[in-house]
């Protein structure tokens, strides 16, 4: 009888705990929604503190176009390698300027782009919030009467939307100049026939789809780095926490959002 229970007992548990995870996950949405929608409105309402913007245009701009080229430059080089390899199969090594542009510019600038972003801005970001959470520099703010979501998201979120689809475009461009150089000095192809391929083959939506994505996954960036850093734990291990949750979120968006945005430009 005991055992009876127990067995018609084990569905419902099993429920309850679906169920509990499903709220969770339904809420934490919900207050990050919340939370990206207080920090656009900060973003349109004055005043804007011009040193935290600037600083921030730095840190994720200019300092981020080190690991932006180099991880552009090799991944369009050995996407050229691939191609070649790949097409060697069935007599069409000639596509390898077109497919390393289209590669580039509609789906690995902007991921790889992306994913960068997050790996060094949005720990960054989240970490620096943290760590001023846990000093209770924040608080010092509210003393101050000065807003954090205003002085500490807005220029972050603000510079995120501008600068990465500058660095998504910096990235596209690099990546097919890596194309072009492992192709024109390893694969034989012509120099001038490889460029107009590929300026022939690229359309004004490619490129298009490429900033838009950079746009977005910029805020993601930016948004999960400051969500995670306002709302982290106390002491080191909080902060270490948020700093682990921001770029698994982040990342995690970035790829879901890639899959909605190609969808939404080149859904037949």
């Amino acid at each position: 009888m005991s055992l009876g229970r127990t067995l018609a007992a084990a569905p419902a548990a099993a429920l309850g705990t679906l169920g509990r995870a499903v709220i969770r996950a339904l809420g934490a949405a919900g207050r990050l929604t919340l939370f990206a929608l207080a920090a656009v409105s900060h973003i349109l309402r004055p005043p804007l503190y011009p040193r935290e913007f600037f600083m921030a245009l730095l840190h994720i701009g200019w300092l981020s176009l080190p690991v932006v080229g180099m991880t552009a430059l090799f991944t369009g080089g050995a996407l050229a390698l691939q191609i070649y390899s790949g097409g060697a199969r069935f007599n069409a090594e000639a596509v390898v300027p077109q497919i390393v542009a289209i590669g580039m510019v509609r789906e690995l600038g902007p991921v790889l782009v992306g994913l960068m972003i997050a790996a060094r801005v949005t720990s960054s970001i989240a970490a620096e919030i943290a760590t001023m959470k846990v000093t209770e520099q924040i608080d010092a703010l509210v003393t101050l009467s000065t807003d954090p979501m205003k002085y500490l998201v807005a220029p972050r979120l603000l510079a995120a939307l501008l600068t990465v689809p500058l660095l998504v475009a910096v990235g596209d461009v690099i990546g097919i100049a890596g194309g072009y150089a492992v192709a024109t000095s390893a694969l034989g192809f012509n120099p001038i026939g490889y460029l107009a391929n590929t300026l022939d083959f690229l359309e004004p939506l490619d490129v298009l789809s490429s900033l838009a994505k950079g746009c977005a996954f910029g805020g993601i960036a930016a948004l999960m780095g400051c969500y995670c850093g306002m709302h982290s734990g106390r002491g080191a291990q909080g902060v270490g926490r948020a700093t682990k949750s921001s770029v698994e979120a982040a990342a995690i968006l970035i790829l879901a959002a890639n899959f909605l945005l190609t969808g939404v430009f080149f859904s037949a």
